[in-house]
């Protein structure tokens, strides 16, 4: 593994553990067992580490939610596998999702740093704007609204359940606050 991605890994893994501002170059230097000045070589500033973060981490969700297009064929399936990511993205309840991260402390980020948040919080809902639409047609989703207006809602759901279920480190916490999504995804529609 090259320096530049042990970097990442240990900042992604700090960020959503204990949140951004909550690690510095030494902590890194430590982890990845370098000296602090060779951190600056890659990222100058704290604000490039962000946005090296950022970047990466809605490449790899992107290419996640192209997985979970071609794993489920039902809305419902995909919805069913976005509430999983987002669960499984807690880690026992022990971290966030970066995106919940950085957004919890995003009074200290950069201006580029915030509009490749927005972007991310943006692609998330147009793709479950889309899902939402299939929906409609497939029928594998009980009780549906209008379909930007259910991404928006799901999508504010999933960051607040974890960031409650963090909180208290009871990942339980996140299952309680989307059972109501669950039930409304047709049983025999899940693939």
């Amino acid at each position: 593994m090259d320096t530049r991605t042990a970097l990442l890994d240990s900042a992604e893994r700090a960020a959503r553990q204990r949140g951004f501002d909550a690690f510095s170059y030494a902590d890194l230097a430590r982890d990845v067992g370098i000296r602090k000045a060779s951190i600056h070589y890659h990222f100058p500033l704290k604000a490039d580490l962000a946005f090296g973060l950022i970047e990466r981490y809605a490449a790899r969700i992107s290419e996640r939610r192209a997985e979970i297009d071609r794993e489920h064929q039902t809305a419902a399936g995909k919805l069913g596998a976005f509430l999983a990511l987002y669960r499984e993205a807690l880690a026992e309840g022990t971290q966030l999702c970066l995106c919940v991260a950085l957004s919890a402390g995003r009074d200290s980020l950069s201006p580029p740093v915030l509009e490749q948040l927005a972007e991310f919080h943006e692609d998330s809902a147009a793709w479950l704007e889309q899902v939402f639409t299939a929906a409609r047609e497939d029928r594998s989703v009980i009780g549906l609204s209008d379909p930007q207006d259910e991404a928006d809602a799901l999508l504010a759901l999933v960051e607040g359940a974890q960031l409650v279920a963090r909180a208290a480190k009871d990942v339980t916490l996140f299952d309680r606050a989307t059972a109501a999504c669950r039930t409304r995804l047709a049983p025999t529609q899940l693939n």
